[in-house]
């Protein structure tokens, strides 16, 4: 049985953010029937490259796996009411066009409260489903740079440099697809148990902000200055790409421990000398960080690649290669754990697809087939009948799970996560899941603190990175290190429906906590565990942080610029998104278990989330060889693409997507001299060119202010957004009107704001109010309401140590 098999969707999207969306509900066995344009298609279908000459759209290919092709003319009554028809006996919609769009077909928010109750439909838009239409169009580059992460990648340029897209096209969309399909599985989930619907609301501007939250967070809350500077996301540090004999590594060291075993690896050269065993963590200077980058830089020169990623990962140095396509493809890791999986594609053969970064034990994603052509249908909609009671789940109910204590609603009010997490990436996935309205119950002791616990704050439960990272999260405080704190423990996992953690490999089952025992203490249990390369295979033993994940996954190779080494995504990016792929694996997991329940293992693999951001790429690499390196701002369907320089050193980001709007950009700035030049007057001539048409408009754009310019470039049909600095997104209104920016209030009683969830849920919001918890604020609840102690017992369990 597939997780989701049974489901039925209907896919209006046609762009990569729905359709990723589609996809990724679609490989886990829901019938997804997409609608496109009769004759054309889905644009999608335009977008190269494609496989063959003449050949289909491998983006195409990458995002459409398992779905049916349905053509429809929703712009005419007949294909509308046609739709409706679909609609009624879907259980989900999903659609990526603008509001305006929806309210003309009768599928705005009010209209399918009424007439479809118990639907679940699924909007995602560049800035919301209420923003103005004025800030559109909006491309993904437009996007990426109205978040804050264009304008810190990379994060060390040149202030004269242009600001950078993002790995890959199509990144922003994939991010918002995640959180997309994150939310509806919830929703999804909400509606077996209780046959009602919801409307989710997914801005993909805010999707990438709330992916900032332990960076902008600390601007938004005071804690950190608001800065123009385009390193403002960087960590400090002698953190960098560095080039050697075939290749490029990235090097993360943050403690004396990564500084001892770095001298181990290089013999304990003299120069190493001159630098305090602390520095890393006590005596960081612009100076050291400089000598450090000169001489680590001539000494890996002349090595190789493999063989010195291997040895300083054995000596526990998180060294990583700058991974090329090739080297994904061909990872003994990556075959080991099936995420390439073998596909006939229509008129090229049998390829290597890149598929999830989860292994699911009981419900795994399937490849079942290809993208379909125009109109192929793989099931029938027209047999499509909502049965009374379809789908009811199975009797599971958890001890104790009726004594939430948050219930704050939600589609997953009632849900209990047991989280073992640390750091980043594991902590967002407990964010996010009780932002969708679960109980998550954070596992500390004073032995085990929760490292971000440490950074930044005058104590425990002050910290800054801890306080963006955990808003409506509760704290029990455990001795992992005693039998009886063991014993707590198990008891939280038979009332438990979750139990998520990011440890290193091998310390669950050290506790006896590996998946087999959870599930003899709980059949139906999900376990969702992150780990840089999963819980097993040749290099499942290996560690490391988010820069990591990006080199080893694909991605550092695809940020740059033109003719010069690469120099990757910002270092603080790839953290939050591991945990939203965890989030969403547990929750389609939490789905099977209730439809049959049957627990399972949900094994994650960071470094291959960051490869499915570039899915795309990693198959047009398999079936074509091409894999853009050091790209600059190149987009093959879009020219000009990229950022340019306006008055008072800001940016503006630009993407001309039609011969059309190219002559806008032209009449709108007066540059009569490039529109009247024949070789621009075509996206092919304007390619080859780009070099010379990005030189000419920077002259006309540096006279502008960004925004102003980027309004009016909008109002002609031109995709444009402004560059934002920490500064303008912590005064961006509309984040706070959603409620992406929101105030929450402490124990102490302080007040304080943090980025909350990137999504609206019109029909069922939660209620987001509490702030991160003291250690320990919750032991009472859980120890006496939970487990069921008296105040001696749980005075006697402190006296012990277990309660520590």
């Amino acid at each position: 049985m597939s997780a989701l098999s049974g489901i039925r969707i209907v896919e209006l999207s046609e762009r990569p953010c729905g359709e990723y969306c589609g996809k990724l509900l679609a490989d886990f066995g829901a019938e997804v029937v997409k609608i496109e344009r009769p004759g054309r298609g889905s644009p999608t279908r335009q977008f190269g490259p494609f496989a063959t000459a003449g050949g289909g759209s491998l983006l195409f290919s990458y995002l459409n796996t398992n779905k049916s092709s349905l053509p429809l003319d929703l712009d005419d009554e007949a294909g509308v009411r046609q739709l409706h028809a679909l609609v009624a006996a879907a259980d989900i919609v999903i659609d990526d066009h603008p509001g305006q769009w929806l309210r003309q077909r009768g599928l705005d928010a009010a209209t399918l409260a009424r007439d479809y109750p118990s639907l679940v439909f699924c909007h995602i838009t560049p800035y919301g489903s209420e923003a103005p239409e004025a800030w559109l169009p909006a491309h993904s580059l437009n996007v990426f740079h109205s978040s804050g992460w264009g304008y810190h990648t990379p994060g060390n340029a040149d202030a004269d440099e242009p600001p950078l897209q993002a790995a890959g096209r199509f990144l922003v969309d994939y991010e918002a697809g995640l959180d997309a399909a994150l939310c509806t599985a919830a929703a999804l989930l909400r509606q077996l148990e209780s046959g009602t619907g919801e409307f989710i609301d997914i801005a993909e501007r805010d999707v990438m902000v709330s992916r900032a939250d332990t960076v902008l967070g600390r601007n938004l809350a005071g804690e950190e200055p608001l800065s123009e500077r385009r390193d403002a996301f960087e960590m400090g540090g002698p953190a960098a790409s560095f080039a050697c004999r075939d290749g490029y590594l990235f090097l993360f060291m943050t403690t004396a421990q990564h500084w001892r075993a770095l001298g181990q690896l290089m013999d304990q050269p003299r120069w190493m000398e001159d630098f305090p065993e602390d520095w890393l963590e006590f005596g960081l200077s612009d100076e050291r960080v400089a000598c450090f980058r000169e001489n680590f830089a001539r000494w890996i020169a002349d090595k190789g690649k493999e063989e010195t990623y291997q040895e300083a990962q054995r000596l526990g140095i998180p060294f990583a290669p700058l991974n090329h396509a090739e080297d994904v493809l061909h990872s003994v890791q990556f075959r080991h754990r099936g995420f390439f999986q073998p596909l006939a594609l229509p008129g090229t053969g049998v390829v290597d697809f890149p598929t999830a970064p989860y292994r699911m034990s009981a419900t795994p994603v399937a490849l079942r087939h290809p993208a379909p052509a125009l109109g192929e249908l793989r099931c029938d909609p027209s047999a499509w009948q909502r049965e009374p009671g379809r789908q009811a789940l199975r009797e599971t109910a958890a001890p104790g799970r009726d004594t939430c204590c948050h219930r704050r609603g939600g589609p997953l009010a009632g849900v209990r996560v047991l989280e073992l997490t640390k750091v980043w990436a594991g902590p967002y996935a407990g964010k996010l899941l009780a932002l969708l309205g679960a109980e998550v119950i954070k596992v500390e002791s004073e032995s085990k603190l929760d490292e971000m616990r440490a950074y930044g704050g005058t104590d425990i439960n002050s910290a800054p990175y801890f306080l963006c990272l955990n808003p409506e999260v509760l704290s029990v405080q455990i001795n992992m290190k005693t039998a009886e704190g063991l014993d707590h423990l198990r008891a939280l996992v038979a009332r438990s429906d979750i139990v998520l953690d990011n440890l290193r490999p091998g310390v669950m089952a050290g506790m006896g906590l590996d998946f087999d025992s959870l599930r003899a203490i709980r059949p139906d249990i999900v376990a969702a565990s992150i780990k840089m390369f999963g819980n097993d295979g040749p290099l499942g033993f290996q560690t490391g942080f988010a820069p990591s994940f990006a080199a080893l996954g694909g991605l550092s190779q695809m940020v740059g610029y033109e003719g010069q080494p690469p120099c990757g995504m910002n270092m603080r990016y790839g953290d939050a998104t591991v945990g939203a792929a965890a989030a969403f694996g547990a929750v389609i997991a939490l789905v099977h278990a209730r439809r049959s329940g049957e627990g399972q293992f949900v094994d994650l693999s960071a470094v291959e989330v960051m490869s499915s951001m570039i899915g795309d790429s990693l198959l047009a690499f398999a079936v074509s060889g091409d894999f853009p390196t050091s790209p600059g701002n190149y987009h093959p369907d879009m020219a000009p693409h990229g950022c340019y320089p306006c008055r008072d050193g800001a940016w503006l980001s630009l993407a001309v997507d039609s011969d059309a709007a190219w002559n806008s950009l032209c009449a709108l700035l007066g540059a009569q001299d490039l529109a009247a030049e024949p070789q621009f007057k075509s996206l092919a001539g304007r390619q080859q060119a780009r070099k010379a048409i990005d030189a000419a408009l920077g002259e006309y754009t540096r006279e502008w202010n960004a925004g102003e310019l980027a309004g009016a470039l909008r109002a002609a049909g031109v995709a444009a957004a402004a560059s934002l600095d920490t500064r303008a997104l912590v005064g961006e209104d509309w984040l706070w009107q959603r409620g992406t920016y929101c105030q929450v209030s402490h124990r102490d009683g302080r007040q304080r704001p943090v980025i909350a969830a990137p999504w609206r849920l019109l029909r069922h919001p939660v209620t987001v109010c509490h702030g991160a918890p003291d250690l320990g604020e919750h032991n009472g609840y859980v120890f006496r309401e939970l487990l069921g102690m008296s105040d001696e017992q749980l005075e006697q369990q402190v006296a012990l140590g277990v309660v520590k």
